[in-house]
């Protein structure tokens, strides 16, 4: 089944999740530019994917894509981070990361196929 919108993606949809997930979590984190810095960057996944695919072009999907990916990079780094800096408990910081890779990798599976 051919996606007609972005919202039909899987990959989006959990990318979206998470990111309610991280806002919720973070809400009321005192270390505003943790705290804002891990928002935007979960934000930046399902956005880049809404856009890329929005531009109606397999390259410049695949470029977003890739951006997407990045920033699902930086919510895991800034996972760590948060574990260390005791934000987040152990088993939180293990489901977020474990869905943060997970879109990873379905982006690099969407990227592969493009």
């Amino acid at each position: 089944m051919k996606a007609e919108k972005f919202e039909d993606l899987i990959v989006w949809q959990r990318a979206k999740q998470l990111a309610v997930v991280i806002f919720k979590k973070f809400e009321l984190n005192r270390n505003y530019s943790l705290r804002d810095q891990i928002q935007r960057a979960t934000v930046s996944i399902s956005n880049n994917i809404a856009e890329g695919f929005e531009r109606k072009g397999n390259k410049e999907l695949k470029h977003f894509l890739f951006i997407a990916k990045g920033s699902c990079g930086e919510v895991r780094s800034m996972l760590h981070l948060s574990l260390e800096l005791n934000y987040i408990p152990k088993d939180e910081y293990e489901s977020l990361l474990d869905e943060a890779l997970t879109i990873s990798k379905m982006l690099s599976a969407f990227i592969k196929t493009l």
